[in-house]
């Protein structure tokens, strides 16, 4: 609830409104469809792979230097206040999109939750296709409207705010993402297969 997704959302929520901040979202949804699907249709490839001591060491080392570079960008950016309903370009909405995809395939705990629950309930209990897409499909509906409570809830905010909170707000997260990336390259350290 805490992670860099929730940094991302409420980041881009308060900075750039609510449709930016629910094309973050979408980027997430997207990266977590796409996780899904991978490991279920692959269990047992994904599971190795995962397990994989040289997976763990590269995603980690990736990932943490994504967030940092996330990170810093977003604490260095001066921040403009634009109004709800502002001009933004397919490019910039790419940019979002592509900013929640990243972050959250980056994010090795994406791959160890998803592989958890279709490993051990979806595969554990013999689920069949169609209880199988019900389960899954109920935990993505209570992603999509946590995450857009959290993008609503940083737009509620956003109309008290002044220009210099928002740039404020926007240092304190990139600097949650750089000690996040940070975190994810010392876990990866510690954890090297050299």
């Amino acid at each position: 609830m805490l992670g860099p997704i929730f940094i991302a959302l409420t980041q881009t929520g308060i900075d750039k409104g609510a449709r930016a901040g629910i094309t973050v979202g979408v980027g997430v949804w997207s990266s977590d469809l796409l996780v899904i699907l991978f490991s279920y249709l692959f269990i047992s490839q994904v599971d190795a792979l995962v397990q994989d001591e040289v997976f763990k060491y590269w995603m980690g080392l990736v990932g943490g230097f994504i967030l940092i570079t996330f990170g810093i960008v977003i604490f260095l950016k001066k921040t403009k206040s634009i109004k709800e309903g502002g001009s933004f370009t397919a490019k910039n909405y790419f940019g979002f999109w592509m900013k929640g995809f990243l972050v959250n395939t980056v994010n090795p705990f994406t791959f160890i939750f998803w592989l958890g629950v279709i490993s051990t309930k979806v595969i554990g209990i013999n689920m069949n296709d169609t209880q199988a897409f019900v389960f899954i499909s109920a935990i993505m509906l209570t992603i999509i409207i946590t995450d857009t409570i959290k993008v609503l809830g940083a737009k509620a905010i956003r109309g008290r705010l002044e220009s210099d909170h928002i740039q404020r707000i926007s240092r304190v997260a990139g600097a949650a993402l750089v000690v996040f990336g940070i975190v994810l390259l010392y876990q990866t350290g510690n954890k090297s297969f050299m």
